[in-house]
């Protein structure tokens, strides 16, 4: 049983297995500011309602799974409605793509200009692999942030190494500049 916020990504199965990384590069495609997917592509396959629940379904998931830096395993969780063929597909796709899909999401988070932060958490955390357990450290963050945009609160959760958290804190400072010139 698939997860409920995430019902949509069951109705996969009506499209060809081959077709699938197609559909999938299509939806990153997306998330990382190129072209969508067309309905008119798909409407063979799925009916309006059931490509918008797919569609908001499948994206979703990607920038959670990738958001989150959700392990494979976690994230075949959620797609326990399809078989493990479907699964397998749609895990390659979302992990070729991770790199691309992560620099979306912070790109989305920095540059929110009609957006403002209603509230953030953070966490650190140390990463450690279970066979290497003394080899192995590397802190994580953990940011959550509630972004308000058109009085709708937008949740968006990031888990960085030191690198990228070092880009995003960059990123911010410069943000900060200009605002500051234009006041």
């Amino acid at each position: 049983m698939e997860s409920p916020e995430f019902a949509g990504l069951g109705l996969l199965i009506k499209l060809p297995l081959e077709k699938c990384p197609q559909f999938f590069h299509k939806v990153i495609d997306g998330i990382c500011g190129q072209a969508h997917p067309r309905f008119q592509d798909y409407s063979s396959v799925w009916s309006l309602s059931e490509w918008l629940q797919v569609l908001q379904d499948t994206e979703s998931f990607i920038t959670a799974t990738v958001g989150k830096d959700e392990p494979a395993e976690k994230s075949g969780i959620q797609l326990n409605g399809l078989n493990q063929e479907y699964q397998e597909t749609i895990l390659k796709c979302v992990r070729s793509r991770r790199p691309e899909i992560k620099a979306a999401l912070v790109q989305k988070v920095c540059s929110m200009s009609s957006a403002y932060l209603q509230d953030f958490d953070w966490q650190l955390k140390l990463a450690m692999s279970s066979d290497k357990l003394s080899t192995l450290q590397m802190p994580l963050v953990n940011l959550d942030l509630d972004l308000v945009k058109d009085g709708r609160i937008d949740p968006v959760s990031i888990e960085m190494n030191k690198e990228e958290l070092q880009n995003l804190i960059s990123s911010l400072e410069a943000a900060n500049k200009v605002v500051l010139q234009l006041k």
